[in-house]
């Protein structure tokens, strides 16, 4: 039987095909059969497009799995889950196959990152249509562009470092140290990306992966060295090692059942340090943690607090219409705390923006306020709109009344909000400023930065936060250099209705107390008005009998407050341990870039 050569497209080596299958059954050899090499193709075309069906899938589950620990969807018998997120999508970024194409390659891999992220903010971020429909169709598509790159990090620098052939190893996948590096360098990629997204463009580091370990108290301590990173970082360690785990196990397996060599067997048996280490690493963690937990208490003042949460609808809070009703809650509520038999506060604390109109320019709203203060000894801390002449500011601001009002101080906001303190670019780029049309109609000032404020009755100096500003790690360890005792946050969370982004909210910000060892007391227009100890651990909470934080109300409570607080690693030197992460994650990419050009040269000049 003749034999001809032709040449497959998938595989760049020659194939025999018989003579005789080219011929039709009147054995006339113009008229042929299509080719196998094209029935071939159209097979890896269809098998090609499955697998990418599945790794989307698992990219899918990963989201899902991802949102399992952010309200409103956390479940207390799943809080293992976080463990184990990144698993779906690790194990198709490593082991399903990809396209031979590179350009092709890099679309895929970037897709499943994308896809995965974007399923995780689309679920977690769902109440921003109680504030702007345009966020929710703009936002998660703007965030998951950095699970993109992480995934495209994996594929294409991390998975050619696991999948090389170690000399001793007749299969990728068997080398601990390789295993161990593929999994440190996924978690940094992560990391670092997670970092940059909370600082580039003015940043949203909101719902960052390691805040789904916040209930874990023990593992959370680790916070106060590496900051929220570290805990990120542990999660995709840990769901890289699973796959990597499992995926040894089997080709050990298999190598057992079906080598005869006997160095391949005992190699089957070789000890998985990968694995171990990781547990070990996990293991320290928690010890870490829980000997921070069991540490002698220092010394405290207790210092009585009523935080006053007045429940204004956001429709009210700047009709001119509700200005007077606005001011009988919150004079109602604080005669009511001032008149309690349990204990005399020695703070009142008003929400974000409470009163109507600025509070030390307006005569009117400053002296019902100064006769609240005068009946008391207590000093009043109050969210206020904030305006100075020379030169012209506008800022949101937190003002500290003491000695019967006698005497002030006052924080103008740091960190705004772009799109809702102030329009970027409002005059140079109008686009924005006709999508937001007339919802926001002037632009507030950023304040000088950080400045704490001291209290009259007790020996204590406050940190005072303002809306979002609990959520940014590296501003709030600024006020705790400064020598701050207690974290304060005023807030109108009234913005998303009865969502859960208040919720989300508080959960971002336990981790400020964890990183910094501080209490924090924060104080909401509506929402969760709460008490948090050093340890990132909700101790009071305002809530109706059915659990429900949206109602009109006042959290009296005693808060403990450190005479000398401790000055965390992470408070003295910040993400010090993202950004390293971010270092080692551009140091891969550069290498793998480097060896990719030196052996295209080479391949060139053989």
């Amino acid at each position: 039987m003749q034999l001809n050569h032709a040449p497959s497209e998938q595989s760049g080596h020659f194939v025999q095909i018989p003579s005789s299958q080219q011929r039709n059954l009147n054995g006339d050899p113009e008229c042929c059969i299509p080719p196998p090499q094209q029935t071939t193709n159209q097979a890896s075309q269809t098998l090609t497009t499955q697998m990418t069906m599945w790794a989307v899938l698992l990219a899918l589950f990963t989201g899902a799995t991802m949102s399992l620990g952010f309200p409103p969807y956390e479940i207390s018998w799943l809080s293992w889950m976080p463990w184990i997120a990144f698993t779906p999508l690790t194990w198709a970024l490593l082991f399903l196959p990809l396209p031979t194409s590179v350009t092709k390659r890099i679309g895929y891999a970037f897709l499943l990152g994308f896809v995965a992220t974007l399923f995780f903010f689309l679920l977690t971020l769902a109440w921003l249509v109680n504030v702007a429909w345009e966020g929710l169709v703009t936002l998660p598509f703007a965030l998951a562009c950095y699970g993109g790159l992480w995934s495209l990090f994996v594929v294409m620098v991390v998975r050619p470092l696991g999948e090389s052939k170690c000399t001793n190893m007749p299969l990728p996948w068997l080398s601990s140290l390789k295993n161990l590096c593929v999994a440190i360098l996924s978690a940094s990629a992560w990391t670092g990306l997670e970092w940059l997204r909370g600082v580039l463009f003015t940043g949203f580091g909101w719902n960052s992966f390691g805040v789904a370990f916040r209930h874990n108290l023990p593992v959370l301590q680790i916070t106060d060295i590496t900051g929220v990173g570290g805990l990120s970082f542990l999660g995709v360690l840990t769901g890289t090692i699973a796959v990597t785990s499992i995926k040894r196990f089997y080709q050990e397996i298999h190598l057992a059942k079906n080598a005869r060599p006997i160095s391949v067997r005992v190699l089957s048996k070789r000890p998985h340090f990968d694995l171990t280490l990781t547990l070990l690493l996990i293991v320290m963690v928690m010890g870490y943690g829980m000997r921070e937990l069991l540490a002698p208490a220092t010394p405290r003042e207790s210092l009585s607090i009523a935080a006053i949460q007045g429940n204004i609808p956001q429709n009210h809070k700047w009709d001119p219409a509700f200005e007077a009703s606005i001011m009988r809650t919150y004079v109602h509520l604080t005669e009511m705390a001032l008149a309690s038999e349990k204990s005399h506060p020695d703070l009142i604390l008003w929400p974000e923006a409470a009163t109507p109109r600025p509070l030390l320019q307006d005569k009117v709203i400053f002296t019902q306020v100064e006769e609240l203060a005068k009946k008391s000894s207590s000093d009043f801390l109050i969210g206020s709109l904030h305006y100075e002449e020379k030169p012209p500011k506008d800022y949101n601001a937190a003002i500290l009344l003491t000695e019967g009002a006698s005497q002030f101080q006052f924080y103008a906001k740091t960190h705004l909000v772009p799109f809702g303190e102030y329009i970027p670019f409002r005059k140079g780029f109008p686009l924005f400023q006709w999508i937001i049309g007339n919802r926001i109609l002037g632009d507030f000032d950023a304040g000088p930065g950080p400045k704490l404020l001291k209290l009259s009755t007790k020996p204590i100096e406050i940190a005072p936060l303002l809306c979002f500003e609990d959520t940014l790690g590296d501003l709030v360890r600024r006020f705790a250099l400064l020598g701050a005792q207690l974290l304060v946050t005023l807030t109108n969370d009234g913005w998303f209705g009865h969502s859960t982004a208040s919720q989300q909210h508080v959960a971002n910000a336990q981790l400020r107390c964890a990183e910094t060892k501080l209490p924090m007391l924060r104080v909401a227009n509506t929402g969760v008005t709460c008490l948090i100890n050093p340890w990132g651990r909700i101790t009071e909470t305002l809530q109706a009998p059915n659990g429900s934080t949206f109602i009109e109300g006042i959290l009296s409570t005693q808060c403990h407050v450190p005479l000398h607080p401790q000055v965390t690693f992470y408070t003295r030197h910040g993400d010090l341990f993202a950004q390293g992460c971010l270092g080692l994650t551009l140091f891969a990419a550069g290498v793998q870039i480097f060896l990719r050009r030196r052996g295209s040269k080479l391949q060139a000049k053989d």
